[in-house]
């Protein structure tokens, strides 16, 4: 038996107990760094977005253009994505250049209606800067994602632990057992001139 007689010490408390315990402490200590980990992580991926959403702003540039045929649908690149309407739309940008492309434009636009279209620098179409949501989605996200994943590495290390200490006190439990059952039993124990009488 685990032989632990220190004062004030709990004697019917084992070693594989106190192991169990530090062991279960340790996963709590893991939570909370996966949380501080996934806090900072997440405020650091909020900082560097908007960085980059900032300089995106800088480059893109919102012009009135003009529907000049019907709409139509077009789908997405992704096979699960909805179909988005489209129409043919001219534009000037800068002012001595003129755009004529197909871009998403809201349902029911008419030839002739104005639409307000994204463009970059040189006045091409081009995607809408992030907007404060989105970023604040992702950076939870990814806050979220290194949080679980810190906690389940943690989990996974405390889980092996304990089934080590479980496999060694019953090992250990086994060997006790192989020493005190015949004294307790009353039957005696085999071996050499154990039926000598």
């Amino acid at each position: 038996m685990d032989d632990d007689r220190t004062s004030g010490a709990n004697p019917l408390r084992r070693r594989a107990d106190r192991t169990r315990t530090h062991l279960r402490a340790a996963f709590a200590v893991g939570c909370l760094i996966a949380v501080i980990c996934g806090i900072a992580i997440g405020r650091d991926a909020w900082t560097d977005s908007g960085r980059a959403a900032e300089a995106l702003l800088q480059h893109r540039h919102v012009v009135t253009a003009t529907a000049v045929g019907g709409t139509s649908h077009r789908t997405g690149p992704g096979a699960n994505e909805r179909p988005v309407v489209v129409a043919p739309v001219t534009w000037q940008y800068p002012a001595d250049r003129r755009h004529a492309e197909t871009v998403p434009v809201p349902a029911g636009t008419r030839r002739g209606d104005t639409i307000r279209v994204w463009v970059d620098d040189r006045g091409d179409a081009a995607n809408a800067p992030p907007v404060a949501a989105d970023l604040a989605v992702q950076a939870f996200g990814l806050g979220a994602m290194a949080a679980l994943g810190i906690t389940l590495l943690a989990g996974t290390l405390v889980r092996v632990g304990i089934r080590v200490v479980d496999a060694r006190s019953a090992r250990a439990w086994e060997s006790e057992w192989a020493d005190v059952e015949p004294r307790w039993t009353g039957r005696l124990r085999p071996g050499p001139g154990a039926d000598d009488g």
